[in-house]
């Protein structure tokens, strides 16, 4: 990494209707670092790489590349710079082949009449050489998450780029694809490529950059190098204030519970999970840990019925429930937040009180119409309980950040009032604030005598969080371990089959 300059951003302004999006920020990346820009959601990190990558245009302010002033008009214009930009929803067409994909602008663009396809893949093969080999071939949309990221990275590197933004790319990996990830990244910067790095995961900005820049409100706070630094103090820079532990106390002497709200015995699916058996204790964290592919979400679903089981009971407050649908579980007191919330959570283009009151309507209904003065009774006292940031109820969901977004939906769980919550992966894509906030809300309804079930791939929030944690490999119920047992090391021996 050298001193020099590859890009440079100076008193960057943008605002939208009635927000201040970006004042007088600056921003400067060095030709081959890694560089991490942080903040909460809402911060303005995903405004200032679209004002970088020519999506949005500024209201104010310069920017440089290689010391020359440009002027970024549109994507285009930023591709031509050599700035590419790999966001976290893939956008390839996943209907053709990597070669096509990354050489799509060039096909469009040439007057023959016929493709050449042996030249094509031998092209591909090599842009793909020094990052990750993938069949030139091969239709994207059968590739993994983490290989459409390579072909991703891989086409903005045939474009000339020589600064890659990355938005989040480890949110939906595996461990291991993680990994890859992070040696492809290695051996951009020793080609001398400068990455902007945006992340959530402190762990990460850590152990793989140079240097990290925090964002709050829209404003610059500073830029650091990572080994001046540590991640308490970059979390209170964005943040605003000293955020303290980010995990409340835990509850006490769960090991001597006895009033037990749930026993799950002989949980079977073949190829998913199989003879999973266990206890949830009035007011405790459970926690569910494991690889990916584990069984935890599928376990969880089939216990509110939104996964089939084929063998198993459940019994609930000492009596046998049979759970045929997620409304059986619904009636019962027992709600399930999904990790994807966007997909199967919310309603995004419909307001926040129409969410919040969306599981059961009859509570807000009179007559066979819904009364709008109980539904905006219930969804307001909710809001308020959670600390929801919105101008009006009835604004839409989407308009939301993402840790407000998730507050709506776990809103919308508790308009039920449920007596057992089940949470899959219940932090994720949400900013560290939002997050604490999320841990202490979840141990206030534990310590009002709600159970809960937390699934999490981020071990340090299941260790932090979980009262005991059930661990589980390849479908198998590895052990139920709590108090000292609760440790990253013996979760992996677990998680990875060596503890069986």
């Amino acid at each position: 990494m050298t001193e020099e300059l590859v890009l440079e951003v100076k008193g960057i302004d943008k605002s939208f209707p009635g927000t201040q999006a970006l004042s007088k920020v600056d921003f400067q990346l060095r030709k081959g670092e890694i560089h991490a820009v942080v903040g909460e959601n809402g911060a303005g990190k995903s405004t200032l790489m679209n004002v970088i990558d020519g999506v949005y245009t500024p209201d104010d302010g310069e920017i440089y590349i290689n010391g020359q002033l440009v002027e970024v008009k549109d994507p285009l214009a930023a591709q031509k710079l050599g700035i590419g930009f790999v966001h976290q929803e893939i956008a390839l067409c996943p209907d053709v082949t990597v070669a096509e994909n990354l050489y799509m602008a060039a096909i469009n663009s040439s007057k023959a009449l016929l493709v050449n396809y042996k030249e094509l893949y031998a092209k591909t093969a090599q842009a793909l050489e020094s990052l990750h080999y993938i069949e030139p071939n091969k239709i994207v949309g059968d590739l993994s998450i983490s290989n459409q990221q390579v072909v991703e990275i891989a086409k903005a590197l045939t474009l000339d780029c020589r600064i890659l933004i990355l938005d989040e790319p480890t949110a939906v990996l595996t461990e291991s694809e993680t990994e890859a990830l992070f040696q492809i990244m290695q051996k951009l910067k020793d080609q001398g490529i400068s990455i902007i790095y945006i992340s959530h995961r402190m762990a990460e900005v850590f152990g793989q950059c140079d240097r990290v820049t925090v964002l709050r409100d829209g404003q610059y706070i500073g830029t650091y190098d990572v080994a001046d630094t540590n991640s308490t103090e970059v979390v209170n820079l964005m943040v605003g204030r000293e955020i303290g532990d980010l995990y409340p106390p835990k509850a006490e002497q769960t090991e001597a519970a006895t009033d037990v709200l749930l026993q799950v015995r002989g949980f079977t699916n073949e190829g998913r999970f199989d003879d999973i058996s266990f206890e949830l204790y009035k007011g405790e964290i459970l926690g569910f840990s494991g690889l990916v592919g584990a069984g935890r979400s599928e376990l969880a679903k089939a216990i509110c019925g939104l996964y089939p089981k084929r063998a198993g009971e459940v019994i609930f407050k000492g009596s046998s429930l049979e759970v045929k649908s997620y409304e059986d579980a619904i009636r019962q007191g027992i709600v399930y937040l999904t990790e994807d919330r966007k997909m199967e959570g919310l309603f995004l283009e419909m307001p926040i009180s129409s969410n919040i009151v969306a599981m059961d309507l009859k509570q807000v209904s009179s007559q066979g119409l819904i009364d709008g003065k109980l539904a905006q009774n219930l969804s307001s006292r909710l809001a308020d309980k959670l600390d929801i940031k919105f101008h009006a109820l009835t604004q839409l969901v989407s308009s939301l950040s993402g840790g407000n977004q998730q507050k709506v939906l776990i809103a919308k769980l508790l308009s039920v009032n449920p007596a057992i919550i089940i949470m899959d992966e219940p932090t994720r894509g949400i900013d560290v604030g939002a997050k604490s906030e999320i841990h202490r809300l979840l141990r206030e309804l534990a310590n009002q005598g709600i159970g809960v079930i937390m699934i999490s791939s981020e071990l340090p929030e299941i260790i932090g969080m979980c009262d005991r944690v059930l661990v589980m490999h390849e479908g198998q119920q590895c052990d139920i371990i709590s108090g000292d047992q609760i440790t990253e090391e013996r979760i992996i021996q677990l998680a990875s089959g060596m503890g069986m």
